[in-house]
């Protein structure tokens, strides 16, 4: 979707970009997720985006696997966009995006909040060593290889620094 790929790029965020990154694609994903919205004229609506942007970002998201289209109606025919569990594993990093939204970019207080249906809880978005529980300095957090990275993209890296 992004005009520029990241192919030379051995990361998960930016192939993740090339299927979220283009503006108003987190938007989006978040009235469909939060909101319930599912119909093409309610996102065209709701955010006052341009027509031939959202056709271009919905038919994105169909083709990545991120939604869903399916008929609701016919003479016309008529559809709506489904997040599949794909899309709506999106939660947890809109979640985060919208905490560090509310420190970083907000003009007062939190203009949503995120509660647990069940209990009315607050929901946060957390990293969690697996080990030692919560982790409150980002600090402590290293990078190494995984079992997905190529061999030759660590033959050609140079450290600086």
């Amino acid at each position: 979707m992004l005009g520029k790929t990241y192919e030379s790029q051995a990361c998960s965020i930016a192939r993740a970009l090339e299927v979220v990154g283009e503006r108003w694609s987190l938007l989006i994903v978040r009235d469909a997720l939060f909101a319930g919205t599912t119909r093409y004229s309610d996102f065209q609506h709701n955010l006052g985006i341009a027509t031939n942007i959202l056709r271009t970002r919905l038919d994105g998201f169909v083709a990545a696997g991120v939604m869903e289209r399916r008929r609701y109606a016919r003479q016309p025919d008529l559809y709506e966009y489904v997040l599949t569990e794909k899309g709506r594993e999106l939660g947890p990093a809109l979640i985060a995006l919208t905490e560090w939204g509310d420190r970083w970019a907000a003009p007062g207080e939190p203009p949503i909040l995120y509660r647990h249906s069940v209990c009315g809880g607050p929901i946060t978005q957390q990293t969690i060593c697996s080990g030692c529980g919560p982790v409150q300095d980002i600090a402590e957090v290293t990078v190494q290889p995984g079992p997905g990275m190529p061999a030759e993209y660590l033959a050609g890296r140079r450290r600086t620094g």
